[in-house]
């Protein structure tokens, strides 16, 4: 038994810790969990814990349904919300067969893979997510007819504003968890929320975000409210993005950093910012992964819908933020499609290797957007050589299909299911009357 095994062992007794949820997600970025005993946790590490792989969305079909969950030590956390004494603990878990080889079905799995690819070619990945999501009343009808919390904008403060206890109690119980926080603040939409992680490997960040899930649900319900992070709740405000910044490092070396160099980034860098352009329709269907999605992307205020880059141009897909002379090594770029309600496994690992790709393939970079790309007209974007990201999550799922990239990435397994998955979903969207129908054609036709 490792170190860190043992390390949790000594903080069950020690934290009086009655219970250990262990976590996973399903391909669609669900989370997973199940409660063992401490006495069961040394069996665990050493063997794991089954489950039926055929009741989890997208794992297995039933003739191969055995599984493990296999806890990963370093993980290790307890969770505030649960109580001091006793406590109650989780750790996320890598899910494997029964003769020990990884499950393709595991999007964790998929992440560390594409991981590992990177680690090969001598780089680690950095991704630094902005949350956004919404707060709603707590009412019985909520789901109906949802009300926000407040009527506040970007940045507002408003005294003894629910916003800003709520964020409070939020990030109080995430740095608890050994979650670093940067900002937060009101964004634009009324009951509209932002969180900003410090940056992190993006396995640590993705294990990040299903835990900040969580706890931002927890957090809103102890206050009254109800926390969502669907992309567009709203016809007339914008919807909730995740804006991802990403980095590439070389042991303590930023390889995006070029010093004299065009808004200082580097060739690798250009070059994965290039792979990203390139392969960016392929990838929308696991970033922004709901018929919803397409709602904020197609029509949703800041949203990109646009594959183009700029240098601080906010209504590109990729952002290279503005340079400061004295943090070379924060050099990053940010993709601005991605949203909060994607399986983070999945997005990151299909966004590394669009960018690896592009370094390996020595991808050129065309030439950044410097106007205001909503503004212009199609005839102006076609000009300039400006697709836009798909329409709909038809279109996008279309585009992925026949994506070598995306297979790749996610693995067959995981890939056919997804595919086959979002396509039922399409076509259940398909198939709505909507109230938009039935309050202009009832009365009319």
């Amino acid at each position: 038994m490792g170190k860190q095994e043992e390390f949790v062992l000594r903080a069950l007794e020690e934290r009086d810790v009655r219970f250990v949820r262990l976590w996973f997600t399903d391909v669609l970025g669900v989370l997973k969990s199940v409660a063992v005993a401490p006495a069961e946790l040394e069996a665990a590490f050493a063997e794991g814990i089954g489950f039926d792989g055929s009741a989890i969305e997208g794992f297995a079909r039933v003739y191969e349904a055995d599984m493990l969950a296999k806890p990963d030590p370093s993980t290790f956390q307890l969770l505030p919300w649960r109580g001091e004494t006793p406590s109650t603990a989780r750790m996320f878990c890598d899910i494997v067969l029964p003769d020990g080889s990884p499950a393709f079905a595991d999007p964790r799995y998929v992440l560390k893979r594409t991981l590992t690819k990177a680690a090969d070619l001598g780089f680690t990945f950095y991704t630094h997510p902005e949350i956004e999501f919404f707060l709603f009343k707590d009412d019985p009808d909520v789901l109906t007819n949802p009300q926000p919390i407040d009527h506040s904008g970007y940045f507002d403060h408003t005294p003894k504003g629910e916003g800003q206890d709520f964020r409070r109690d939020a990030i109080t119980m995430l740095e608890a968890m050994g979650i670093s926080v940067e900002f937060s603040h009101h964004e634009g939409a009324p009951g509209q929320q932002e969180i900003d992680l410090r940056y992190a490997d993006a396995l640590t960040t993705a294990d990040n975000l299903m835990t900040f899930r969580v706890v931002v649900k927890e957090v809103a319900l102890s206050h009254g409210m109800l926390a969502s992070f669907m992309p567009k709740p709203f016809t007339e405000h914008p919807g909730s993005g995740m804006h991802t910044h990403l980095s590439l490092f070389e042991g303590d070396r930023n390889v995006f950093f070029e010093a004299g160099a065009e808004y200082h980034l580097s060739k690798v860098g250009r070059a994965f910012v290039a792979g990203l352009l390139e392969h960016a329709s392929e990838i929308t269907a696991v970033t922004n992964q709901w018929v919803n999605s397409y709602k904020r992307l197609a029509h949703g205020g800041e949203a990109p819908s646009y594959i183009c880059w700029g240098h601080n141009n906010r209504s590109a897909l990729v952002r290279v933020p503005m340079y400061k002379p004295s943090k070379g090594q924060s050099t990053r770029i940010e993709l601005r499609s991605i949203d909060s309600a994607c399986n983070p496994y999945l997005a990151f690992a299909v966004m590394l290797a669009a960018g690896l790709k592009g370094i390996e393939e020595g991808y050129e970079l065309p030439p950044g957007a410097e106007d205001n790309v909503w503004t212009l007209t199609d005839r102006e974007r076609r000009a300039l050589g400006i697709k836009p990201l798909p329409r709909n999550l038809d279109d996008a799922v279309g585009v992925m299909e026949s994506s070598e990239l995306v297979a790749e990435t996610l693995g067959e397994h995981v890939f056919d299911f997804f595919l086959r998955n979002k396509r039922a979903e399409f076509e259940e969207y398909r198939r709505q009357v909507t109230p938009f129908e039935r309050d202009k054609l009832l009365p009319m036709l």
